[in-house]
């Protein structure tokens, strides 16, 4: 890889990190900018993966020294993601280039559908049901198995799980979401090591580029009330749902 291409997947990787923390789905980016630089698809969704562990990490440490994780909520949601996240690991290959892009298109217009229809869902906690937690556990499990396979667009769609069905508020969604993907993406990580697929030098590269981009997003984040974060994550998605569609066209 030249030095101009590795700058450049820095830039996008560092961009992307910063908001990503916010609103999820960098992958949609950060990965066609890596088949674009020349690296194997397989390859380029698992060195990537790797990189998201950083960004996790990085993403999750302010909201965890700020306290605004509730830790009861989301052990459970970990624990099944664990588990979901391993599956989709080793299903990387069996899904075509053109099925991924369709399951992220038709996630991103129903986020976006649902947050400009509910303009009050994640500004105050939610109610509960008897239905309710049964069906986040199905939902976070089956994005779990997407998270592990690819992760474009996993943390959004569950940031939405979070709201509309667990009853949180934005700033605690986004917080427990941070949390939930170091599981996710470190446990897909890990199956992909052992298949061979990550570039460790690259990997680390942007995974440091992503940890600092994320601590970045995160400490502002922190700083942001549950209206201002509905804004950051409803404009972020749109133009996500504009750019998969126009893409899957």
């Amino acid at each position: 890889m030249s030095t101009t291409a590795l700058i450049v997947l820095i830039v996008v990787f560092f961009l992307t990190s910063v908001i990503g923390v916010v609103t999820g789905s960098n992958s949609l980016i950060a990965v066609p900018a890596m088949f674009q630089v020349g690296i194997e698809p397989r390859v380029a969704v698992a060195t990537n993966m790797f990189a998201l562990v950083f960004m996790s990490v990085g993403g999750a440490v302010p909201f965890i020294r700020q306290r605004r994780v509730n830790y009861s909520k989301v052990w459970p949601l970990v624990l099944l993601t664990i588990v979901s996240s391993a599956i989709g690991a080793t299903l990387v290959g069996m899904i075509s280039a053109a099925g991924i892009k369709l399951i992220v298109t038709i996630g991103m217009i129903a986020v976006a559908v649902f947050t400009l229809l509910r303009r009050n869902a994640g500004l105050e906690p939610g109610e509960h049901h008897s239905w309710t937690r049964p069906l986040t556990y199905a939902l976070v499990f089956a994005l779990g198995i997407y998270g592990g396979l690819f992760s474009g667009g996993y943390v959004t769609v569950l940031t939405v799980v979070c709201v509309a069905i667990a009853g949180m508020t934005y700033g605690e969604a986004v917080a427990s979401t941070k949390v939930i993907n170091v599981f996710s993406s470190g446990v897909a990580t890990i199956v992909f090591m052992w298949q061979g697929l990550v570039d460790y030098r690259l990997g680390v590269i942007l995974g440091i580029t992503m940890f600092v981009g994320a601590f970045v997003g995160a400490h502002y984040a922190t700083k942001l009330n549950d209206v201002w974060l509905r804004r950051v994550f409803l404009t972020t998605i749109l133009l996500l749902a504009i750019k998969t569609a126009y893409d899957l066209l």
